[in-house]
């Protein structure tokens, strides 16, 4: 049953599938589109926000200084690695999908599953991130034009609970306030419209908002260099490493989140003309015109404020950090803040509507393969997009973005996403070894791009270097991620696993075995044990220490028995019904 658990699918199978007229999507796509969206799913809240972080460091992280440029040069070679396994993949198997498609190629249906489920991190859940911070940010422009949203429209009820006097303001309903952000929920359900609209339209859309915050960031650099002198800039860039190297690595991780985004492109594989070569070019593009951006930005904003300035930024000023060099240095020119405020915005919709168009074409390929239900699959008569998978994408990103606070989300984001790319990286050697293995299958799919200097050396690099950024990860974030994982199991054991279109045809049960939906049961506990019961703050010894003392321990020990007595029920039913199927291993 193992075997059948990592059976890969065939290649030309995969390419097969985008062939069905029901179930196929409109090539509209050229590589000048595509340039333009992995450049606005990568400018976004990252350079308008993570660089204050960075730059000036916190009480746990040493602040990078003006050493962050090399920062961003270091978080770019390691995408890099990654970025040439992407471009391989999407010109070989031009798939909606993204990883998820890659993963069942070459590592089977059960790593394919777990990275599909991983991708939500990436795209669903960051998104969530993106709207509340997008809500924030509208709101202070609309504040800065004289417009007063009022606060209990724009936050969540939790976060709501800390402002002191914003209950007391906010309507009520059967005596409970009423607080939501209704601003995150809206940009969503407008992006939602516009995505179901057309892709061709929604790539028109995306490219004027691409302009418009390019030349956003340019004219911060241009009011930056007309209002300090050179030799200013150049003097503030002294000391270089104020703390070291560490310094510089450290702000290298935190700016990992203004890179996250040039994956997306790969998601709208199956929607581009020629992708063998257009989608190589939109992602090397995009990577090298945000890096340059980024590296500009960045040495003038450490030229307008010294490091020693810098580390004085309360959290919300490192938050808008753009606008704050330029009170600094340009406090009268109050149109340059919030046309640098008005960029903020229009960024961070533009990562909304690209994150938002790679989900549902994953979910779109997961349906397809029969790993969830057919109506996923369903693509809109007239304007040929994943309909229904975008509007449910859309609801559940709005919903939670109305009630959810962003530390709950940003936290999976960064280490989802280096997840992702470590199974892409070592996914390209698979792929050349299936290559040597069925020479017909590589003559069927041949051409496109192929990662230089083999498949072994560059792929296994770029895999060791999102490794390396992950262990430098809290362990808040480890936790989340395995709990997230482990409701993915449950919902493979409940569904899934009975329902693949692959593992139909070698003979799996076309019902769900009870045992398995006792397997479903067992990961649900255990993820939900992990994810929202266990302390992340305790190290593992205590949290070892808490299973024996329960009576002392309290919520430790509830969700460690939560999560180890989940995790045993769900092994111990997969394990049993593995054994019942050994004298039938084809099932």
């Amino acid at each position: 049953m193992l075997r059948t658990l990592f059976q890969t699918k065939d290649l030309k199978e995969i390419l097969a599938a985008s062939q069905d007229s029901a179930h196929s999507l409109r090539r509209a796509l050229g590589p000048l589109q595509v340039t333009l969206l992995g450049v606005g799913a990568i400018i976004g809240a990252g350079i308008f926000s993570t660089i204050g972080s960075a730059a000036a460091g916190d009480a746990a992280r040493p602040g990078a200084g003006p050493s962050l440029m090399l920062s961003f040069v270091i978080t770019a070679l390691v995408c890099a690695f990654t970025a040439l396994c992407y471009a391989e993949f999407a010109s070989r198997v031009p798939i909606s999908g993204s990883a998820y498609t890659y993963s069942y190629a070459t590592l089977g249906e059960l790593v394919a599953w777990i990275i599909g489920w991983d991708l939500m991190i990436e795209y669903a859940i960051g998104n969530v991130a993106v709207a509340i911070s997008w809500s924030g940010y509208f709101r202070s422009l609309l504040g800065n034009l004289g417009i007063d949203v009022p606060l209990w429209l724009a936050t969540d009820y939790r976060t709501g609970a800390k402002i002191e006097g914003l209950y007391e303001a906010a309507p009520k309903l059967f005596g409970v306030p009423i607080v939501c952000n209704l601003l995150a929920f809206l940009i969503v359900m407008i992006i939602t419209v516009v995505l179901v609209w057309g892709i061709r339209e929604s790539a028109r859309f995306n490219a004027g908002m691409v302009v418009l915050k390019i030349v956003v960031l340019l004219a911060f650099v241009a009011i930056g260099i007309s209002f300090v002198p050179s030799g200013q800039l150049s003097a503030n860039w002294t000391p270089f490493m104020p703390n070291g190297f560490a310094g510089t690595l450290t702000g290298a991780a935190i700016v990992f989140f203004a890179y996250i985004g040039f994956d997306a492109v790969s998601t709208v594989a199956e929607e581009t003309k020629n992708p063998k070569r257009d989608l190589p070019i939109g992602i090397f593009s995009s990577l090298a015109i945000c890096t340059l951006l980024y590296v500009v930005v960045a040495a003038v904003f450490l030229g307008m404020v010294p490091f020693s300035t810098l580390t004085g930024m309360t959290a919300a000023e490192r938050s808008e950090p753009l606008t704050y060099a330029l009170g600094i240095v340009a406090p009268q020119a109050t149109w340059a803040s919030i046309f640098v405020a008005f960029g903020s915005v229009v960024a961070m919709t533009a990562v909304l509507l690209v994150f938002q168009m790679g989900q549902p074409r994953i979910f779109f390929s997961m349906a397809r393969d029969g790993l969830l239900p057919p109506v996923f699959a369903s693509v809109h008569p007239k304007y040929k997009t994943p309909h229904v998978t975008t509007i449910a994408t859309g609801l559940v990103v709005g919903l939670i973005a109305s009630f959810t606070t962003i530390d709950e989300m940003v936290d999976l984001t960064n280490i989802g996403t280096l997840f992702a790319f470590v199974l892409v990286c070592l996914g390209i050697p698979l792929l050349r070894l299936q290559d040597r293995r069925n020479p017909e299958q590589a003559a069927g799919i041949s051409g496109g791009f192929r990662v230089p200097l083999g498949p072994w050396f560059l792929p296994l690099l770029g895999a060791a270097s999102c490794v390396g950024l992950m262990v430098y990860l809290p362990p808040s974030s480890w936790w989340r991620f395995a709990g997230w994982l482990v409701l993915g199991l449950a919902a493979y054991s409940a569904y899934g696993y009975s329902h693949s279109k692959l593992g139909r045809r070698q003979g799996r049960p076309e019902r769900v075995p009870g045992i398995l939906k006792l397997a479903a049961l067992g990961f649900l506990v255990g993820g939900v044990g992990m994810m929202f019961v266990l302390p992340h703050d305790l190290p593992a010894t205590a949290m070892l220490t808490a299973l024996v003392s329960p009576a002392e321990a309290g919520r430790a020990a509830l969700g460690g028995w939560l999560t180890v007595g989940g995790l045993g029920l769900g092994v111990l039913c997969w394990w049993w019904f593995s054994r019942r199927l050994t004298s039938s291993p084809a099932t």
